[in-house]
């Protein structure tokens, strides 16, 4: 379960870093980082404690990432 976690982690910042990189957000490479970072650390523990899942433990992380992305209301920002 630690490699999951770590894994999660790593995936995470990876997918905060490309939405920066690729212009779907503009919130700056470390806040998108922490947002994603948020999301798949709560997903993760919602699958420890539920046993919800999209899939695999890599497809749960991204799209976590991507969900934390788009419900953080991050558009007011210039």
């Amino acid at each position: 379960m630690f490699m999951i976690m770590m894994g999660t982690v790593v995936i995470a910042g990876i997918v905060g870093y490309l939405s920066e990189q690729t212009g779907f957000t503009h919130n700056g490479y470390l806040q998108s980082i922490i947002i994603c970072v948020g999301g798949a650390f709560l997903f993760y523990f919602v699958r420890i404690m539920f046993g919800i899942s999209f899939g695999p433990p890599g497809l749960d992380a991204v799209l976590s990432s991507i969900g934390a992305l788009i419900i953080v209301p991050t558009h007011w920002r210039k």
